[in-house]
Order: structure tokens, then sequence, then C-alpha cells
């Protein structure tokens, strides 16, 4: 008995020195980090899977006494997939709930219009997934998560791959809306500055179902390489016209930019029709992948993805929702504090460990090096899910430090 109270009392004591103990973190006020997350409309599948990411941060920051020994604690509001809500619920944030810190919603469209908030209240606000939301704004208290780096990496990389194979001409094809638009156009001045003609265009409305005409048209122009901005439906519904109609033995890679290929709803769809696709990811279960914390975190996301009925490999976006709770814990640890200006220099100036591996910032908020993923997909068979947990479902081409693998070409060659 007097052995157990002796242990008892020295392991508070211990905790004291540490400023955690069970009574000091009652009695301090919990550091609020808030933010909106998409749980219903368009964007719910991935939004789901990234909030589940930092609930599991949390829930591990907190079992190790929390931060400056306070507990976190996340405040979140559904917003809907839509752009229309973020504004008055960042307000809400602020002025009501009284948030310390501020994560941005899901994806580009929700965060481009809390952007000049943030800047103009002065808050660090940390990146989920959108695409060059401070190009115009210009907050120097910006860091996205996303691994992108410069706008023009996605196509810089798959021309990389496509022009060490012989790649001299390519064809674009995107779809009429901002994001697609964009990486369009970023491709378009990379194949320009390399010379490499441009062959065929055509961009399409979102709501395109039919591709049938536009595969033709394309398998006439023989490129040798096809750049592909898509959403998810486009995505499927341009793999299922290649599948039936072909691109022609010209054609060395194919893909790029498709959205939708890295969910697990959409793999498990499409099946044997993505073998050969050249595509971009953020995170595969591939040997180089690995860093300290990523595969006990894969455990506890399976579980807790089953309870949640969320995406089951959460590959695409839960370890990054988890990695923005290590930025703010990096940065609070590092600065000693949950000050604005202190966390922001912390983060500007120093690489973070995360288990999506190190991240450091360019002055623009957005990743130094890029880290986006340029993977092919290969032996992928119809109607199984866990497929994907193995490694060499998607082979890595770029970049050169995480490669596990050469492309495969022609691309009928490889889809076959």
């Amino acid at each position: 008995m007097l052995r157990r109270t002796l242990l008892k009392t020295a392991a508070l004591a211990a905790l004291t020195l540490a400023g955690t103990t069970p009574f000091a973190m009652a009695q301090q006020p919990p550091i609020k980090i808030g933010f909106s997350m998409a749980m219903t409309g368009g964007l719910a599948g991935g939004g789901k899977s990234s909030l589940l990411g930092t609930e599991i941060w949390r829930d591990d920051i907190n079992a190790k006494g929390g931060l400056l020994g306070r507990k976190v604690e996340l405040v979140v509001y559904d917003d809907k997939s839509s752009a229309a809500e973020t504004p008055a619920i960042y307000s809400k944030l602020l002025d009501v709930d009284k948030v310390d810190i501020l994560f941005a919603p899901y994806a580009t469209v929700p965060t481009a219009p809390i952007m000049p908030l943030a800047k103009q209240r002065q808050m660090v606000l940390i990146g989920n997934f959108s695409f060059q939301v401070n190009s115009k704004v210009g907050h120097d208290m910006w860091f996205n998560v996303a691994p992108w780096g410069p706008a023009d990496s996605w196509a810089t990389a798959f021309f990389d791959v496509g022009q060490k194979v012989g790649g001299k001409t390519v064809a674009v094809l995107a779809a009429d809306q901002e994001f697609s638009q964009n990486v369009a156009k970023a491709a378009k001045e990379v194949a320009a500055k390399r010379g490499i003609p441009v062959v065929f265009e055509q961009n399409y409305p979102p709501n395109t179902v039919e591709f049938s005409a536009i595969v033709r048209s394309l398998k006439a122009a023989k490129p040798d390489m096809v750049y592909i901005t898509s959403y998810p439906p486009d995505s499927a519904g341009l793999l299922r016209a290649i599948n039936e109609i072909g691109v022609g033995d010209n054609v060395k890679i194919l893909g790029g930019g498709m959205v939708g290929l890295q969910f697990t709803s959409v793999m498990e769809g499409l099946g044997s029709l993505l073998n050969g696709v050249v595509n971009y990811n953020t995170w595969l279960p591939e040997p180089s992948m690995y860093f300290d914390g990523t595969k006990e975190f894969f455990e506890k996301y399976s579980k807790r993805a089953v309870e949640a009925k969320v995406d089951p490999l959460g590959f695409y976006l839960a370890p990054f929702g988890y990695a923005m709770g290590q930025l703010i814990e990096s940065a609070i640890k590092g600065s000693n504090s949950i000050d604005q200006q202190a966390m922001a220099k912390y983060l500007r100036e120093n690489e973070h460990k995360t288990i999506v591996g190190p991240i450091a910032f360019s002055p623009d908020g957005e990743r130094k090096t890029t880290a986006t993923l340029l993977a092919q997909f290969r032996g992928v068979v119809d109607k199984n899910v866990d497929q994907f947990r193995t490694a060499g479902k998607q082979v890595i081409l770029f970049p050169e430090g995480l490669k596990t693998g050469d492309v495969i070409v022609p691309f009928e060659k490889a889809r076959n």
C-alpha cells in the first residue's frame, strides 16, 4: 500500500514538473482550434476523412498532456461544402467562440472567401488542400498542409516523366471550372516553355456525362501525352470512354490532374479501368511513404473509419488532417506560446516533422519543395478494396526521393 502511494506521489510530482497534472489540466481553459468542415454536400466524403484525421491527433496530443499544459478542443461546424457558408462560420469562431487557432475548410472554393478575414485579424491559418488561394490575398500567416508546392509542379512532374520516355506532343482535356482551368493553364505554360506542342485541346462543361466524341477526337490527334484535369464524375466518365474506344498506340502517358482517383469509392468503382493511368496523389502505401508515426496513425484510422462510416482507406486526406495538428503542435512548442506572430514566425523559419514527412514553407505559405506524388496504377482488379492497401498498385514515379518504380509505356500496354 505504501509502495503504491509513493509511486502515485512520484508520478504526480513528475507531471507537476511538466505542468500537466490532471488538476492543472482541469483548471486551465482548453486551447480552442476552430474550423468548418464539409460534413454534408459534395465535399463531405473527403471532409469527414480529413476531420477524423484531426480528431485522432487531438486525442493523441491530449493523452500526452495537451499543449502548454492545456487540453486541445476542436470547435467544428458543417459548411455544407459551400463557399457561401464559410465567412459567417469563421466570424462566429473568432467573435463568439473565441477560438485561439484557425484551420481552413477542406478544399479551395470554401477556403477562398475566408482569406481576407484571416489576414485582417492577423490569424495563423493552416490550409487544408486548397490550391493557390493565397496568390492574390498575400496573407503572411497562411501555411498550407497540402503537398502541392509551386502551381506548375503537377505539370512539371508529368512532363518530366513523359519526356523521358519520348513524349514530344500533348493533348489537354479540362473541365470548365476554376480549379481544373487553373491546373490546365499551368500545364500549357510548362509545355510552352519546353517547346511541347499542344496538338489537341478540349474544355467541357462540368456536367458532361458523355465523352465518346471527345475521346475519338483525341485519338485522331495522335498525341504522345494526354494531360487531364477533371473532377470525380468526369474522371470516371472519361476512363470508361477511353476503355471502350482506346486512345491509340501513340499515347505514352495519360492522366496528370484527375481528381477522384484518390478516393476509395471511385477506385473501387473503376477497378481495372484505372490501370496505366499516371496521376497525382498525396500519400500511398509504398515503402518510401512511412515516417515516424505513419503506421500507427493508419492503424487507429482504419478502426475508427469503420465506426464513423468514412473512407476506409483515407490515404488522400486523413494523414494530412493529422499533420495539420502536428504543425500547430510544432508551432506552439517551438514558440512556447499561442501568440499568432510567434507561431507564424516559427512555422515560417523551421522544418516540421509530420506523419506525411518533413514540411517546410515558402514565403507564400505553400510547400518549399513539392511532395505531390505522381503514380501509375498497375495490376488493379475489379471489386477489391483491400488491394489498394498493399504496395505496387500505385507505383510512385515522382518525386525522385520517394520513387518506387519506372513508368510502363505506352498507355495501351500499361492498361492491359
